[in-house]
Parts: C-alpha cells; sequence; structure tokens
C-alpha cells in the first residue's frame, strides 16, 4: 500500500490545487487578466487624448499657414507713407516692411515648431495604440486559455471522482497527456498516474482529510496548507524559576536566546505552521537558520504572488540567499512566475553562478531559453 509521504503528499498539493477555484494556474491567468484590462483602460484614455492632441496642432498648423499668408498679404499691399502724418503724430511704431520681414523669418521656424509636435504625438499614438492592441489581444488570449484550462480541470475532477469511486478505466497517456498540459514533469506525470489507476490509503487518506477541512469553509489552497501528514514533537523550552522573585520577572530576565523557537514564531509571524514541515525538513532549516534571510525569502514569495506552499518539499529555498537573484534570471530569460512555482527544483538545484553557466550552455547550444522547459535544466 502507498503511504501518505511528504513525495506523494506534494504531488498530491499540486492536483488538488489544479481541482479548485484557487487554482495557481486560474489565479495567475486573473493577474494576467486584470493588468492586461488595466493596461487596456489607461491606453484607451491615452489614444484619446492623443487624438485630441494631434487634431488641435493640425488646425493650428492649419490656421498660421492660412492666416499667416494672408497678413503678408495685407501688409505687402500698404505703403506706409501714405499714413505717415497719422503715424508719426501719434507716434505709432508701424512698419508693414519689417513687420513682412518678420513674418518670412519667424512663421516658418513656428510651423516647423507645430509639425514636430504632432508629429511625436503621431508617434506616441503608435505606440500607444499597440499597447493597447496588445492588451486586448492578451485578454482574448486569456479567455481562450481560461476556457482550456477549465476544460482540464473539469477534466482533472473527473478523473479523481473516477478514482475515488474505484470506477476508473483511463488509460496512462489519458492521464499523463492531461498533466502535461499542467506543466508536470515526467515523473511526476508518472506517479500522479500511478495514483489514480491504482488508488492505495495514500489517496483516500489525503481525500478525507481535504473534506474534513474544506468544511470549514476554506478555499482548496487554505486547505492544502493544513493537509500535511508530517508532524514533529512541539518544542518546550525550560525556564529556571527562582521561589524568591516572581516568575514573569525571572523569565524576562533569565530567559536563554532559542534559535528553534525563533524559527517557529519566524513561521508563525508569515501565517505559516511548523507541523506543515516533515521533521527532516525542520531539522534542515534549523541547521541553516537565519532570521533575515528566511523572513526576506517569504517577502519574496508573497510580493510574487506565489503560495508559501512552494517551500513544502523545497525547504532549502527558504534559506537560500540567492534566491532572489535566481528567480530574476529565469524571469528576465522569458519564463513566467507559474513556471518557478510548479517547477521550484531548478531554484533548489542550483547556485546562482551555476544556474547563469547552464543557462549559457542552453544558449551556447542555439536553444531559446523561453523555450526550453524547466525540467531540461
Amino acid at each position: 500500500m502507498k503511504t501518505l509521504t511528504p513525495e506523494v503528499s506534494g504531488i498530491l498539493d499540486k492536483l488538488y490545487n489544479l481541482r479548485g477555484e484557487d487554482s495557481v494556474i486560474l489565479v495567475e491567468m486573473e493577474k494576467q487578466k486584470n493588468k492586461a484590462e488595466e493596461t487596456k483602460e489607461r491606453t484607451t484614455n491615452e489614444k484619446k487624448n492623443l487624438q485630441q492632441k494631434i487634431s488641435e496642432l493640425e488646425k493650428l498648423h492649419e490656421e498660421l499657414d492660412e492666416q499667416g499668408e494672408k497678413l503678408k498679404e495685407v501688409l505687402s499691399g500698404i505703403n506706409r507713407d501714405d499714413y505717415k502724418t497719422v503715424l508719426d503724430r501719434l507716434r505709432i511704431d508701424f512698419n508693414p516692411k519689417a513687420l513682412v520681414d518678420k513674418l518670412d523669418h519667424s512663421l516658418p521656424k513656428t510651423i516647423d515648431t507645430v509639425k514636430d509636435d504632432t508629429k511625436k504625438a503621431e508617434d506616441e499614438l503608435v505606440k500607444v495604440e499597440e499597447e493597447m492592441n496588445n492588451a486586448i489581444t492578451t485578454i482574448e488570449e486569456l479567455g481562450i486559455r481560461k476556457d482550456a484550462a477549465l476544460s482540464n480541470q473539469e477534466k482533472l475532477n473527473e478523473y479523481f471522482e473516477l478514482a475515488l469511486t474505484g470506477r476508473i478505466n483511463i488509460t496512462r497517456d489519458s492521464i499523463t497527456s492531461l498533466l502535461e498540459q499542467f506543466s508536470f514533469t515526467e515523473e511526476e506525470q508518472r506517479e500522479a498516474a500511478k495514483l489514480l489507476m491504482f488508488p492505495e490509503d495514500a489517496l483516500f487518506t489525503y481525500d478525507e482529510k481535504m473534506k474534513a477541512k474544506e468544511k470549514t469553509g476554506k478555499s482548496i489552497g487554505e486547505v492544502i496548507a493544513e493537509a500535511k501528514s508530517a508532524s514533529i514533537e512541539e518544542p518546550t523550552i525550560e525556564k529556571t524559576k527562582t521561589i524568591e522573585e516572581p516568575v514573569q520577572e525571572e523569565v524576562e530576565e533569565t530567559k536563554p536566546y532559542d534559535k528553534k523557537e525563533e524559527m517557529i514564531e519566524t513561521l508563525q509571524k508569515a501565517g505559516m505552521d511548523y507541523l506543515d514541515f516533515n521533521p527532516k525538513e525542520i531539522d534542515e532549516l534549523l541547521a541553516n537558520f537565519d532570521v533575515n534571510i528566511v523572513e526576506s525569502n517569504i517577502e519574496l514569495m508573497n510580493k510574487k504572488g506565489l503560495g508559501l506552499d512552494i517551500f513544502n518539499g523545497h525547504i532549502a529555498l527558504m534559506y537560500d540567499s540567492e534566491l532572489a537573484e535566481k528567480m530574476e534570471l529565469l524571469v528576465n530569460s522569458g519564463k513566467e512566475l507559474l513556471d518557478l512555482y510548479l517547477n521550484p527544483t531548478v531554484l533548489e538545484k542550483y547556485t546562482k553562478e551555476a544556474l547563469k553557466n547552464r543557462m549559457n550552455e542552453i544558449k551556447n547550444n542555439g536553444l531559446d531559453l523561453k523555450e526550453v522547459p524547466l525540467m531540461a535544466y
């Protein structure tokens, strides 16, 4: 019988997350859609303003050109000597020829400035329209991808229902090809196919825990965070007490630094329970614990919108001082955050320099980093 080991539990975590409304795939798509819709709204307003600006500049150009020619024509037909007595008597500085010369000198420059402003606005309009069209395309593509994701989710839920009722009659290839759509590695596909085609205690135990916790009204994601079977003993912290002095005062003055207690408090402050990790993971984290690094990496995952369950089965990521830099390298190479969430092993496998070297090897082989799956790293 297959027991609910951390490895099996990790695969079931992924599968059950993908079955719910808070599936990492659906959540990421929703984020991308919201971002695209914000871009569409912003660029639509920018396009409207730029079109109005261009229209006003074109009108200004037309009026400067037309009125300038008329004014030069009028001034050229005036002989100052015909009005010399009046102009001199009233001390009016009116020189038609000088004004014509000024128009000939200044008007073309002014018109060129308006032309330049119009060209800049038109170039900006092209960029804004391109950004707007890309956002519209993204929204349409996400709609199609979401329909496909929901269809795949429905099929996955159907497979689970059949497996849990002992009626599954689906081929291994059907399951693995479906899981491939969810970016499961080949090893994960094989293991998941076994769990569904030959359901044993592990699957039923996990499902019972999920159903029991779902009754609390929590999302699948929240349930998964509490669905681990591994546990470790609650640490006991010995405190020295004296008869002569109050207990509270004695604890405050003599309580020694407890690294394990600080680790547990750090996890609790982030909304994590140390009981979600198995004893081996806790020992590893304790041996490498640095509160600043751990808090920084937890904050990093929260900022990126990734679930903190990424640390389950990959505890080394929590104390990895190069985690942010490695994630940045992969994202800059064209990888989505969802790729990293589903394939965190690559972050755990390499140091920053080793990852750079591996990426250079891939590029030197003539391959596009964006197209090479993380499982091939």
